[in-house]
């Protein structure tokens, strides 16, 4: 259970990043398959379904409150070794992909599906410069369907591998109005200010109602997808994978390089694929 809650908290630390992708993560680790067949049978195996989703939600929930700031913090002391460390856990992932197409022979709709998908990743990233400001989160009707509309994109983004759902709320312009929130609903909370803590939930909640539609209809279709043509999917996984660390590359900034720094850096890369590699095995 601690490993599933290792895992989970990794998956959430992924998706605060933007350019990093949750999904990506739960491939590396080894239990994306296991996640999105709990997810569409939570009612027909629900203790079943429970005992691999509790652990691994408990994960994400202690990253978003307890590391989101820690990451923010390393994030602008050491830029560089943090988002090598980073496309070091993205690549760690690769050899356990490796083995999932391993004996499938070369087909040209493996080979459109790795660039499709390696195109959208990096495609979207390009996206993120044109991006406009913050959005508007004042409590209105209008306001909270959006908010919902949000949420479920943004959850179904955080659960295809590759595809950073931060980037996406970054695009949308949520990214740093949702987590500004989040911060401030634990500043409130543990402060027990209960008007600062009901206003935030009249944004954190209608945005997570939609997270949990999103995920429930995107992992169904995953699931279609990978019953009828799992060859395919894997191959546009490895090309999310693959382009995951050029969308880091492209939206990251990583101050002044210097000798000490690359190899720092080299020193993270290698130890966020060691942690991918270890997370993976069963």
């Amino acid at each position: 259970m601690i490993k599933d809650i290792l895992k989970g908290a990794v998956m959430g630390i992924a998706n605060i990043i933007p350019g990093v992708s949750g999904g990506t993560m739960a491939v590396s680790m080894g239990i994306y398959d296991r996640i999105i067949h709990a997810v569409t049978h939570l009612f027909s195996e629900f203790k079943k379904s429970v005992k691999v989703l509790i652990p691994i939600f408990i994960g994400m929930l202690l990253a978003l409150v307890l590391v989101a700031r820690l990451i923010e913090y390393l994030f602008g002391v050491a830029p560089f070794q943090t988002n090598l460390l980073f496309i070091g856990l993205i690549l760690g992932g690769l050899p356990a992909m490796g083995k999932k197409v391993k004996g499938a022979g070369f087909k040209v709709s493996y080979l459109i599906a790795f660039v499709v998908f390696f195109a959208l990743v990096v495609g979207c990233a390009s996206l993120e410069g044109s991006a406009g400001g913050d959005a508007d989160l004042s409590l209105s009707v209008l306001n909270v369907l959006k908010l919902l509309g949000v949420g479920v994109v943004a959850s179904a983004t955080m659960v295809i591998p590759g595809v950073s759902g931060s980037m996406v709320l970054m695009i949308m312009g949520y990214y740093t109005p949702i987590i500004g929130m989040i911060n401030q609903f634990v500043d409130h909370l543990a402060a027990f200010d209960l008007p600062g803590i009901l206003a935030d939930c009249g944004v954190l909640v209608p945005f997570g109602i939609g997270v949990v539609v999103g995920i429930f209809v995107i992992a169904k279709i995953i699931e279609i997808i990978f019953s009828k043509w799992p060859y395919v999917a894997y191959w546009a996984i490895i090309g999310l994978i693959v382009a995951s660390p050029v969308a880091i590359l492209m939206l990251n900034t990583f101050g002044k390089l210097t000798v000490l720094t690359v190899v720092t850096g080299i020193v993270a890369l290698l130890a966020g694929a060691l942690v991918a590699v270890k997370l993976g095995e069963e």
